[in-house]
This record gives C-alpha cells, sequence and structure tokens, in this order.
C-alpha cells in the first residue's frame, strides 16, 4: 500500500512538521506499506521529494537549494517565501512538483504530519476527501474546531465544560486601536495572571503569561506578538549600532516565535530580511512616526484567558476496535518555566514526561473520562491529543484539543502507545487501518475504503503467519555521561529503524552507572520512549506496575492483540554480558561518551565475542580524549591549534596566573572545554579574566551541584548541565588567518572490508552554521534549529569544489587510518582554503558519533546512496564481519 505521508506546509510548525514526517517515514513497517514522501512548500506547493532530502536537518537545509538562494551578504537564514516567483528549475533539484489530481495515481492512503494552517484546520482534509483519498486523524469540521482555540473556547463553556473567563480580540479591533478602560475591565473579569496566545498556532508558538507587576505595557506587547505584529520607534532605531540592527532583523527571520518573512512595513510587503534592513534605514530617515511591522502570515483572533494554576497534562485519546474512545494513560508535563515551550518540547533533556501523571487513581480516571467526553463532543476520529490542567480541587480544564499531535520520536503520540505495548511502527499501522475505518463509516463513497481496509487486513494476516529469521540485536543507550539524553535519542532512532526492517530484530539496552562500573537494563518499549535518559533511569531503579495503566491495557488488549508485533516484555530487567551472549547476534553501541566512546563497553563486548559497531577499545580510548588525539595528529604531521591540559589547582589564586600564560602563549580569546566531553558541553570562548574565572570556579566545584551563581556567571540557562572536572582543555582559537574561505566542517565515514583489506569511504563533509560563536546543542540535534549544508561550500572563484573536497576527504582519511577508526565515525574540523589549496585543522574525532534523525552524518551518506537505514546495516555488517575476522 503507497502512503502519502504530507509534511511541511505553510505554517509556523513547519519544521516540527519536517521532523515528524521524517519519523512516519522511517517508522513504516516496510513489509506493508511503501512510503512516498510528499512536501508541502511554504507557499503551497506539492512536491514528491527525492528521499534524501528528508534527512536534511531543516528545511532551509535543502529547500530552497543553495544556488537559488539570494545573496544575502550578512548570511540571514530564510525560507522560499523571500525569493518571490519560484522558477521549475527549482523544483526538480529537490524532486518534482505534482498537481493534487496527480496524487490518487501516487498514493493510497495520506498520513498527515502537517501543522496548523492547511494541516490541522480541515483545508487539507476537504482536497482529500474531494480526491477520494483516505488519510488520518479527523475529517473537517472536527478538525477545523481543534484549530481554532477561540471557537473552542465559546463551544467548551456552553457545553458543561470548565473554562476559566477568556476574551477574545479581533485583529481588526485591535488596529483601530483599544482603551486602557477596556484592558481594566477584561483584566476585572479574568485576574492576574493572564495568558495571551494566538488563536491558530501550536507548539505554544505566540503564547505570554503576563502578571500583575508587569503592567498594562508589556500585556500590550504580548498581544501584538500573538497577532505577529511589531511596532518601531524610527529614533530608537536611528540610534543602534550595526550589529544591533542585524540582531533586530535576524530575530524577526524566526517563524516559531516572530513575525517571519515576508513582512509588511507600512502597507509595503517586504520578502527579504536585507531588503528590509535597507526599508528600515530609508524609512526612518524620512518620517519620524511609529514604524509598524506586521507577518504576512499573522492571526485574527487573540485569546486572553484567566491564568490556570495547577498541574499540566496531556492525554492521547484513540478509537478502540469497538469504536467507543479510550484515553492512554495522562503524561504530566514537567517543565522548568511557565510554559512549556518549543524549546522544552522538542530538545531532549530539557522537560520530563511522567505518565501516567502521579495523582490518585480517581483523579486520573476522572482526567480520562473528562477527555474522552471531549473526543465524543467534538466528534473526533482515529485519535486526538487534548491537553489541560488540574488544579488542587481537582477541578480539570482541557484547554487545547489537538486533532494532530506532533510526530517526534518522544512525542506524546508515541509515548503513550508504548504504555499499552506498541512500538512506533505498531501503533502507525494501527492508525492507518483505524482511519481507513473512519473513512469508510463517515464517506458517501464507502466502497472503495471497504477495499483498502480488506487487502491491508490480508497483508496482516499474512505477516503474522510467516516466520522469518532476523538478527537479533540489542541497542546501547542512555550512559552516564553529559551526553546521555543525546544517546537516548540516538538509540531510539537505531532501535525504530530496526525495528521496521526486514531483517534486524532490535531491543534497547539501558546502560546504567553502577559505582565505577556499569550495569545493563533490558528495557520496554514504554521505558524506551520516555523524554530522556533520567526518567528511564528513575523508572529502571523505582519500577512498579500502574493500576490505572493495567486497566488501559486491558482495554486496549483487542488493539494489542491485532498490532502488536514486538513481544510482551513490560517490566525492565537487568542482563548480564554473558546473558546478552547468548541471546543476540550483534550490538550496537549508541552511548555517547562514558562507558561507551572511551572503550570499556567495547573491551567487555571483545571478551564475551560480541560484535558490535564502530572502532575498538584502543582507538575509542584515543580519540575520546582530544587532547591525546590532536597530539598524535601533530606527531604524524598534521596542522593542529594549539593546547594545553590546565589541572585543577590547589586555589582559585592560581587562575590569574594560568590565565596571564595562557594569553600570553595562545592570545586572546582562546577556546575552554572538558578534554572528554562532546556534543558543545562546556565549550566557551574566554575574552577576559572574569569569564575565565567563572568557568574554573564552575568546572572545578567540589560538588556535581551546580550554584545559580554559577549560572549567572557563565550565563547557563535553568536546565543547562555544566560538568565538573579535575582538568580542563585550552586551545587557541582557530582562526581564518586571511584566508580566501574559511569554514566548520563535519565529516562522516564508513569502512568495510573487500579483498584488499579495510577500505574507507569518506562522505562528502558538511558545513556547520553557527548562530553564536560556538556551535550550540540546540544547533546540533534539535529540529528545525541551526543549518548544516551539505555538501560543504568549498569552491571558490579561483577553483572548482572537487580540488578542495578531494584534499579534504583525503586528510580525514588520513586522520582516520592514524588513529585506527573502524566501522564509521565524525572527524570535525576547520578548512582555510587559499587558492587551490586546501589546509584542514582537525578539531575532534567522535568515534560513536550521534544518530539522532536530524543529525547531518544521515545527510552526508545520502550522497552515496544509503538511506539512513542502509548506512546502519552497513555499520552492523561491518561490526559483524570484522568479529569473525578476528576470530578466525
Amino acid at each position: 500500500m503507497k502512503i502519502g505521508i504530507l509534511f511541511g506546509g505553510p505554517s509556523r510548525e513547519r519544521e516540527i512538521s519536517f521532523a515528524g514526517g521524517r519519523t512516519v517515514y522511517d517508522n513504516l513497517d516496510k513489509t506493508l506499506f511503501e512510503p512516498v514522501p510528499i512536501f508541502i512548500d511554504s507557499v503551497g506547493n506539492f512536491i514528491l521529494l527525492n528521499w534524501e532530502y528528508l534527512y536534511k536537518g531543516t528545511i532551509r537545509d535543502f529547500y530552497p537549494p543553495v544556488e537559488f538562494l539570494p545573496e544575502s551578504i550578512n548570511q540571514f537564514q530564510v525560507y522560499v517565501e523571500s525569493i518571490g516567483e519560484i522558477p521549475e528549475s527549482l523544483f526538480q533539484k529537490v524532486g518534482r512538483k505534482i498537481t493534487l489530481n496527480e496524487l490518487p495515481a501516487l498514493i493510497d492512503f495520506a498520513f498527515l504530519t502537517l501543522h496548523g494552517a492547511m494541516g490541522e484546520d480541515g483545508q487539507i482534509q476537504g482536497l482529500l476527501d474531494l480526491l477520494k483519498i483516505p488519510y488520518t486523524g479527523s475529517g473537517i469540521r472536527a478538525s477545523s474546531i481543534g484549530m481554532d482555540k477561540a471557537f473552542q473556547k465559546k463551544m467548551l463553556k456552553n457545553s458543561g465544560f470548565k473554562v476559566k473567563p477568556f476574551h477574545v480580540i479581533k485583529r481588526n479591533e485591535w488596529q483601530k486601536g483599544v482603551s486602557d478602560a477596556f484592558f481594566y475591565e477584561v483584566i476585572n473579569e479574568l485576574k492576574w495572571p493572564v495568558v495571551i496566545r494566538p488563536a491558530n498556532q501550536g507548539s505554544s508558538i505566540g503564547v505570554t503569561i503576563v502578571r500583575e507587576d508587569q503592567g498594562l505595557q508589556t500585556l500590550k506587547r504580548a498581544i501584538e506578538k500573538a497577532f505577529f505584529i511589531a511596532d518601531l520607534d524610527p529614533k530608537v532605531w536611528k540610534n543602534k549600532t550595526s550589529e544591533e540592527k542585524l540582531g533586530f532583523v535576524r530575530s524577526l527571520t524566526d517563524i516559531r516565535d516572530s513575525l517571519g518573512f515576508p513582512i509588511v512595513l507600512n502597507g509595503q510587503i517586504i520578502l527579504h530580511p536585507e531588503n528590509l534592513l535597507k526599508e528600515l534605514d530609508k524609512a526612518s530617515t524620512h518620517s519620524d512616526e511609529k514604524l509598524i511591522l506586521e507577518s504576512q502570515y499573522s492571526e485574527n483572533d487573540v485569546v486572553l484567558e484567566g491564568f490556570i494554576s495547577g498541574r499540566e497534562f496531556s492525554c492521547i485519546v484513540v478509537r478502540n476496535d469497538d469504536g467507543n474512545p479510550v484515553a492512554l494513560p495522562p503524561t504530566e508535563i514537567v517543565k522548568g518555566g511557565e510554559v512549556y515551550d518549543y524549546r522544552s518540547k522538542y530538545l531532549p533533556g530539557l522537560s520530563r514526561k511522567l505518565t501516567p501523571i502521579d495523582l490518585p487513581n480517581q483523579l486520573i480516571e476522572d482526567i480520562r473520562n473528562e477527555c474522552e467526553k471531549l473526543y465524543n463532543f467534538f466528534e473526533f476520529q482515529t485519535y486526538a491529543r487534548i491537553d489541560g490542567f488540574i488544579n488542587e480541587e481537582g477541578e480539570i480544564f482541557l484547554n487545547d484539543p489537538n486533532t494532530t499531535s506532533g510526530m517526534l520520536p518522544s512525542s506524546f503520540f508515541f509515548h503513550q502507545a508504548a504504555e499499552i505495548g506498541l512500538n512506533p511502527s505498531e501503533f502507525l499501522t494501527y492508525i492507518i487501518r483505524t482511519s481507513i475505518i473512519e473513512r469508510k463509516e463517515t464517506s458517501a463513497l464507502p466502497h472503495n475504503h471497504k477495499h483498502l481496509l480488506k487487502r491491508l487486513d490480508n497483508e496482516m494476516d499474512e505477516l503474522k503467519t510467516k516466520s522469518t529469521k532476523k538478527l537479533r540485536v540489542a541497542v546501547f543507550l542512555g550512559g552516564y555521561s553529559f551526553e546521555r539524553h543525546i544517546s537516548v535519542e540516538s538509540g531510539r532512532n537505531i532501535y525504530e529503524k530496526l525495528s521496521s526492517s526486514s531483517k534486524y530484530s532490535a531491543f534497547p539496552v539501558f546502560v546504567d552507572k553502577d559505582g565505577p562500573n556499569h550495569k545493563l537494563y533490558e528495557i520496554p518499549i514504554n521505558l524506551l520512549l520516555k523524554d530522556n535518559a533520567d526518567d528511564i533511569a528513575d523508572k529502571i531503579h523505582h519500577f512498579k506496575k500502574h493500576e490505572i495503566v493495567e486497566t488501559i491495557k486491558r482495554e486496549c488488549k483487542s488493539i494489542t492483540e491485532r498490532f502488536s508485533n514486538s513481544g510482551a516484555l513490560f517490566e525492565p530487567k537487568e542482563i548480564s554480558y554473558q546473558e546478552l551472549s547468548e541471546k543476540v547476534d550483534c550490538v550496537f553501541i549508541a552511548l555517547h561518551g562514558r562507558p561507551g566512546e572511551d572503550g570499556t563497553v567495547q573491551a567487555i563486548l571483545d571478551k564475551y565475542k560480541i560484535p558490535y559497531n564502530g572502532s575498538g577499545p584502543e582507538s575509542s580510548k584515543l580519540t575520546i580524549n582530544k587532547y591525546d588525539t590532536l597530539q598524535k595528529l601533530r606527531n604524524a604531521g598534521f596542522t593542529t591549534t594549539g593546547q594545553t591540559v590546565y589541572q585543577k589547582p590547589e586555589s582559585s589564586d592560581n587562575y590569574q596566573t594560568c590565565f596571564d600564560e595562557i594569553s600570553s602563549q595562545f592570545g586572546i580569546p582562546f577556546l575552554v572545554k572538558p578534554v572528554d566531553d562532546g556534543c558543545s558541553s562546556a565549550v566557551m570562548i574566554i575574552k577576559d579574566f572574569k569569564k575565565f574565572s567563572a568557568y574554573c570556579n564552575a568546572i572545578f566545584r567540589p560538588t556535581e551541584t551546580l550554584s545559580n551563581m554559577m549560572r549567572e556567571d557563565l550565563g547557563l540557562s535553568w536546565n543547562e548541565e555544566f560538568p565538573a572536572k579535575d582538568n580542563i582543555l585550552i586551545e587557541e582559537l582557530i582562526l581564518s588567518n586571511g584566508a580566501e574561505n574559511f569554514l566548520e566542517i563535519t565529516g562522516g565515514l564508513l569502512t568495510s572490508l573487500t579483498a584488499e583489506g579495510l577500505k574507507y569511504e569518506i562522505f562528502e563533509p558538511s558545513e556547520a552554521l553557527a548562530s553564536g560563536e560556538i556551535l550550540s546543542l540546540e544547533e546540533k540535534f534539535l529540529a528545525g534549529e541551526g543549518q548544516n549544508i551539505t555538501p560543504a561550500r568549498f569552491a571558490t572563484p579561483n577553483v572548482n569544489y572537487e580540488t578542495i573536497s578531494n584534499q579534504v576527504r583525503n586528510d580525514l582519511e588520513k586522520t582516520a587510518k592514524i588513529l585506527g577508526v573502524e566501522g564509521y565515525a565524525r572527524i570535525d574540523a576547520f578548512v582555510r582554503i587559499n587558492g587551490k589549496e586546501a589546509q584542514t585543522i582537525i578539531i575532534e574525532v567522535n568515534s560513536l558519533p550521534g544518530m539522532t534523525p536530524a543529525t547531518c552524518i544521515f545527510h552526508q551518506c545520502a550522497i552515496n546512496g544509503y538511506k539512513p537505514y542502509d548506512f546502519i546495516d552497513k555499520i552492523l555488517t561491518y561490526g559483524i564481519e570484522a568479529k569473525k575476522n578476528k576470530l578466525s
């Protein structure tokens, strides 16, 4: 069955939609379905996307293609709206533009991962109904209601659901002007604090909480923000420095929390940030009147509502086999700030999801009953995600029913389905089959849908009777480094790719600290899909069956029996390496930092003769240490940056002496970082003694706890981790030194065994673009953040791409050989280009690179024709063959 995955779209959540589309593409059961990626761009074009572009980190990484980008001397990041008229040749670079009339011939079924306008509001549902193509989720009416928070509030209030006082402001009312007296009247009804939200946005975009001490002006600015309007005093603009002006315009390009482009300036549509910069200069010169900037993709309604003081939850409700709704275990959202914002929702480790919510059983049942009641009231279909709050009095406020959920690997959508024993691949099959039933029961022409349902059931029955021998793979994830949350994301991605394949049978194994050593725990799917490593570890050590979850399992027994093929492990169990050796054909180590990248795990697996991915113990032990790595490369003739290791001194009085010595040796600024942590953990540029002293105080602290003062001195966020170490690595900052072209790159590699011996396949490197001084954790791993250009822009007016690329890739291969790297790896470097000569300055080598869905190593292997699963398969195949060769 051809499943068209529709993703992207014009909404401000398009990057999450893109990442969700990729999740569905990867997790569809390939024995049942053929995924067909259909990208809808932000101006409404439908594109049959070439598969390799699915594995870019962001939409901006591939669309528009770099050669079609309007020139930007200030390196503004833009979407396709900034181009204006789109030439046909642009579509041909990434796939093929298709008409709506072509869809029925291309797909049997549409899986919708779209958000916001054109995705959740009934528009795409209406188009698909017209084309007689069945699709996931609810139909037109329920979708349009589920999208419009202003209309929802009115319906909920009039139907007996608990609703806090609210008020809706229309855009035209706001533009005409609203008096202070009006606000005082509204506030008197709502009471402080006031929550301001756009009526038709998700992912907490545009949401602000305003408290009484912040005053009326803050409230007005929050309303403007929710309408995606900004004003600017010409005098203030004229007094800004060039850097401040660039920062202001750059902030406007963020579609999630700012205006985005095109922007309307005093009635004039401006497509590109560079043009806006010029127009602001011009307008501020010729007039002293306030400049009004508006997003072309604005809001018509803004909702003001009373703040709900309580515990926040989210609950997925699904249609059971008998047609009735069943609420899965509601999840409590434990966050650091008042708003569960975009960053907290989608970056591993920044929030916690507790399933089920920690409440007495009766209150959990009350939440479930209320969510099921709302599902029926709005006549949702297949599934819905319903968000809400419960206060201390036990009152339940449902404030955001969604007909489409985010579909990232750790989203509520998969997270709660795992509680009844369904892995992502199985849950997607459930969604498809149930949606076909919904379309059959509501369509005026049900015959086609009956035929499709019968076809799917026959294929599922055939699969149940087939017995195929699959290779058993244990996926190691977690660990106890500061990269443990990213390791969980990597391991989950590996597990999901293998679980939806016809060759491998995977199971997750969590690696946990045990004094100076570690323990292994085989974990069920519901623990694998917890939000982060700490949550998994907590559930392992305090595991107990929950009465409500057991009840829901019984209610969903018919679903689980029909769709689950992954076994019935429902509780974690410790497993020894000896037991593992009798159970698996191979291990995929998805650990980052210790004990995976330092050779510890590899040495034990070698002892038990278990094949695994990546380099052996000696190479791993070397490459985790950034100082030893670069010293070995320097001794082999490589140009490397200046380095020194600074040991924890007896007294902070020594900091000044060290700072003076380093400043004299390397100059200012210089770089400080841990010797053996990755993922940009605690990497900082030092420009003065004050920052150096603050860094040393934090990293050399005697306890694991980081004080608030230390956070403040270093500018760290409330939940940003910062390791405690006994030494730090100090490096000379790598600069362009006048090079014609200077860029930061990351290059992946793969090894294979041939008749001639070990062969290295070096991928085309990616160019990493950082928004700040250091490439951040978010830019490396969070969907929609940062930008990676693959292949890197090596070409200059004087030289072609291939000349420089070959030099750089040769340097990466030499690096791998010198360090004894095997299997696969990622090498980070800077490149200086002068004429036809490239100088590669290696930064670090990652023997177990991140394998999260958005990581750039997947962009690179795609150029060589490998889908992520193909790449993972080759890594495992090499590991198994290499082990056989060593044993023989």
